[in-house]
C-alpha cells in the first residue's frame, strides 16, 4: 500500500511527539509457549524536540515498542500515539510522521544509493522538485556513492543509506533503533554529528543503542525499560545522579603505604604511593570533610579531581544485570 502523499499536521503541533499510555503487548501461545506479555502498561512522553534515548537488556520490549509504533505490530492494549496521532485510529498519518532506521539492512543490492532514495520518496509521494536526494546523501557522506551499487557498500555505508531513507519524507520524528551496530568509531561519530543536526533543526529522534557511551553523549532524556515495563524516564543529568556514589582522585605531596586514621569510615584506595582514590557518598559525605581529615594529618595535595557515576553504574543498578548478561556494550 502506497504511503500518504503528505505528512498532516495537528492545527497546533503537540508536546510530546510520542505519547504511550498503557501500552500493552502480548504475543499469543506457539507451540509449548505460554503467552507472552512484552508490555506491561507503558507509560512514556517523548517531548517534541528532544533527542530520547530507549535503553534496556535483551527482551526488555525495546523492539516490540518501536515495532507498534511502527505499524509493524498490533498493539494488545493501551494507546500509542505518533504527532497527535494514534498508531490504531489513525494509522496512515501516524506512519507519515515517523521515519524509522531498523536494525536490519534492508536493501536491493542492484540499486544505487541515488535509485534508493529516489524510489523510497516516490513512496511517499514527494514531488520531484521537493525531494532532497542530494542533499541527504552528501549528509551521510555517500555523496561520492550516489551510482554505485548497494553491494558495493561498506556495512558503515549502508547503514548511513538507511538514515537517508528513513528521511526522505522529512519526518518530524525519527526512530533511530541501533544506528551505529557494526559501525567502526570514526563513522559512529559522523552519524552522532549528524543526529544533532537533524535534533537542532527541530526533528524529534528515539535512539535505541547498545552503547551506553552514545546514549550518555547524545541523548538530553534517557528511559532504561526491563521485564517490559519502564524503570526510570528522567533527563539525563537527573538520572546520573540516582547513583549515590562519587570519587576524589588526590595527587599527594608525598609516599604513602597506608591510608591515614583520619580517613576510618571511607572507602581508600592506594593505586600508586602518590595517588590516593576515596570513594564517598554524597548524600552523607562531603567532599570538603575529606580534605579537611588530610589537612589535619599532614598530608599535602597536589592535584584533585572528581569522578562521577556513569549511566552503565544506573543501567545495572536498575536493570539487576551483569555486564554479560545484558547486551550492553560499555566503550565505543
Amino acid at each position: 500500500m502506497a504511503a500518504p502523499t503528505d505528512t498532516p499536521t495537528p492545527v497546533s503541533l503537540p508536546a510530546n511527539a510520542v505519547e504511550l499510555r498503557g501500552l500493552t503487548k502480548i504475543y499469543q501461545p506457539t507451540g509449548k509457549a505460554g503467552p507472552k506479555q512484552a508490555l506491561k502498561g507503558i507509560d512514556l512522553a517523548i517531548p517534541r524536540g528532544s533527542l530520547f534515548g530507549l535503553l534496556g537488556p535483551n527482551g526488555a520490549g525495546k523492539s516490540t515498542m518501536i515495532n507498534i509504533l511502527a505499524g509493524l505490530v498490533n498493539k494488545t492494549g493501551g494507546t500509542a500515539s505518533i504527532w497527535g496521532h494514534e498508531v490504531s485510529e489513525q494509522p496512515r498519518r501516524a506512519r507519515a510522521s515517523i521515519g524509522v532506521v531498523p536494525q536490519e539492512l534492508n536493501m536491493d543490492p542492484f540499486f544505487t544509493p541515488r535509485e534508493m532514495l529516489e524510489l523510497q520518496a516516490g513512496l511517499y509521494g514527494v514531488p520531484k522538485k521537493e525531494r532532497r536526494t542530494e542533499e541527504l546523501l552528501d549528509a551521510v557522506g555517500l555523496a561520492d556513492k550516489a551510482d554505485a551499487h548497494a553491494r558495493s557498500l561498506s556495512g558503515g555505508m549502508k547503514r548511513r543509506l538507511m538514515v537517508a531513507k528513513a528521511m526522505v519524507h522529512t519526518p518530524p520524528v525519527l526512530i533511530l533503533d541501533e544506528p551505529t551496530a557494526g559501525v567502526d568509531v570514526e563513522l559512529r561519530r559522523q552519524l552522532w554529528d549528524y543526529v544533532r543536526t537533524l535534533n537542532k533543526s527541530g526533528t524529534t529522534v528515539l535512539l535505541t543503542t547498545h552503547y551506553l557511551q552514545e546514549a550518555e553523549e547524545l541523548c538530553d532524556t534517557i528511559a532504561i525499560i526491563n521485564h517490559g515495563q519502564v524503570v526510570a524516564c528522567e533527563p539525563k543529568t537527573t538520572l546520573l545522579r540516582r547513583v549515590d556514589n562519587k570519587a576524589l582522585c588526590l595527587t599527594l605531596e608525598r609516599d604513602l603505604s597506608a591510608a591515614p586514621p583520619s580517613l576510618e569510615g571511607y572507602t581508600v584506595e592506594l593505586p600508586e604511593p602518590r595517588r590516593m582514590v576515596v570513594r564517598y557518598q554524597p548524600s552523607r559525605q562531603r567532599a570538603g570533610a575529606i580534605l579537611s581529615a588530610l589537612a589535619a594529618s599532614g598530608i599535602g595535595i597536589v592535584d584533585v579531581t572528581t569522578e562521577e557515576s556513569d549511566l552503565e553504574d544506573i543501567f545495572l543498578q536498575l536493570t539487576g544485570g551483569a555486564h554479560g548478561d545484558t547486551g550492553v556494550i560499555h566503550a565505543a
